[in-house]
């Protein structure tokens, strides 16, 4: 049975499910604050019920050239200001504003 995308494994803490997620959707690996930087919820087009999202800060120290959703997803790198200009998710960008 497979994992659903963005849930966290029976067990799996927070922290992990950050570090497993960036690497699987990104090919990002690297450090991942232990503390919750924030959260937010939001709710799928395709599903009635909402998401809750915890967000931890990760500092990257490799970026790798193959990873499990490279097919599906494209690596690209924003700068603060465009990002939180043009992220869908409104609870996202309230985080991404407290970077600044």
């Amino acid at each position: 049975m497979g994992r659903s995308q963005g849930h966290l494994d029976p067990g799996e803490t927070t922290v992990a499910a950050a570090l497993r997620e960036a690497f699987e959707e990104a090919g990002v690996e690297g450090s991942v604050d232990p503390d919750v930087f924030g959260s937010f919820s939001y709710r799928k087009e395709s599903a009635p019920h909402r998401y809750q999202v915890s967000v931890h800060l990760l500092e990257v120290s490799r970026m790798a050239t193959e990873f499990p959703e490279k097919a599906m997803r494209k690596q690209k790198w924003f700068p603060l200001k465009i990002a939180i200009r043009d992220v869908a998710q409104p609870g996202l960008r309230t985080l991404l504003q407290r970077l600044r």
